[in-house]
């Protein structure tokens, strides 16, 4: 790890004063120390934010809103959660670093693909121009789905999967002022810029989550397939919420993870769900285009299949439940 400044800001106007060209806000540091540690990233200046008040879980008139500091496992445990995104939560890393980590911290967490985290590999994310190990290298875990010639790194989030088929939106605040932007077009598919993976401007600063109202969202849930069942990335998971009235589906929210290199909402699944009855057949037939216009490397063609079954799973089990 090389030497850096140090700095606790007390106020969201002192935190965004000190920022600037090369500093990094350290709220659960899950991720941030890790890659410091790896050299991957080398702040020189480190603002701890954990003082700031952006604490709270609270339904609101636009919503339910999620304090960029809260820490993954209060939320989970909160009454006023959607069960998807407690749900993705619990499945997410470890309890201690659930203890630990920030919802914001989770939903700018950085890729877990090896050749990210090892400054001796090629890897157009962290040295543009380098090139992409994992496309000819060990690439069962990685994306097929969003992907590029130069960048096949699979999105690590689980909480942003379950976001994204909820269609919240995050508040981001600067020097310049504060905007509400969709987390759908928050995250950025790799193209020819891997190593610009969101729309996050220089300076800003994640203040909170709203999550729309949405009441049949009770009625979600987010099962994830991995290689064993604790403080594992998902090899594909699916966030479903659905709506039923009268023996139909009147609305669907699915989302994809461990697939995408961004979290990957599936609008083609929830049309063919729309009007149909909740079966095994219907869940069948509406997850068949779920991974068109895959691409899937020498490793991990399995996930196109994986993906399919997946969304079945949540589907069935889903409605399983009432």
């Amino acid at each position: 790890m090389r030497a850096f400044d140090f700095t606790a800001a007390r106020t969201l106007p002192e935190a965004l004063r000190l920022a600037g060209p090369g500093s990094a806000f350290l709220a659960g540091g899950t991720t941030l120390v890790d890659l410091m540690k790896l050299d991957v990233l080398a702040p020189g200046r480190v603002i701890d934010i954990n003082r700031l008040p952006l604490h709270g879980i609270r339904q609101a008139r636009d919503g339910l809103r999620i304090g960029a500091l809260e820490r993954m496992s209060d939320v989970a445990r909160h009454p006023k959660t959607y069960p998807v995104i407690a749900e993705a939560l619990a499945l997410s890393a470890s309890p201690q670093l659930r203890n630990m980590a920030s919802i914001g911290g989770n939903l700018l967490q950085r890729t877990r693909c090896g050749y990210f985290r090892d400054v001796h590999m090629a890897c157009n994310r962290r040295q543009p121009g380098s090139g992409c190990a994992a496309l000819t290298g060990d690439n069962r875990t990685h994306a097929i789905l969003g992907t590029s010639d130069a960048c096949v790194a699979t999105h690590p989030s689980d909480l942003a999967v379950a976001l994204v088929a909820l269609d919240a939106s995050m508040r981001l605040v600067s020097r310049s002022g504060e905007r509400l932007v969709r987390l759908a077009a928050f995250y950025r598919p790799p193209g020819d810029t891997p190593q610009v993976e969101n729309d996050l401007r220089p300076g800003e600063l994640i203040t909170e989550v709203v999550v729309p109202r949405l009441p049949w969202a009770r009625h979600s849930t987010y099962v994830k397939v991995r290689d064993r069942s604790s403080y594992e990335f998902a090899l594909a998971s699916a966030a479903v919420a659905l709506d039923v009235r009268g023996g139909v589906i009147r609305e669907a929210r699915v989302a994809a993870g461990g697939v995408g290199t961004v979290p990957w909402r599936l609008p083609a699944v929830e049309a063919a769900l729309r009007g149909k009855p909740p079966t095994r057949a219907t869940f069948e037939a509406a997850a068949a285009p779920a991974a068109d216009g895959a691409r899937p490397l020498r490793g991990n063609a399995f996930k196109v299949t994986l993906l399919k079954r997946t969304i079945v799973r949540a589907l069935t089990s889903l409605e399983g439940r009432s």
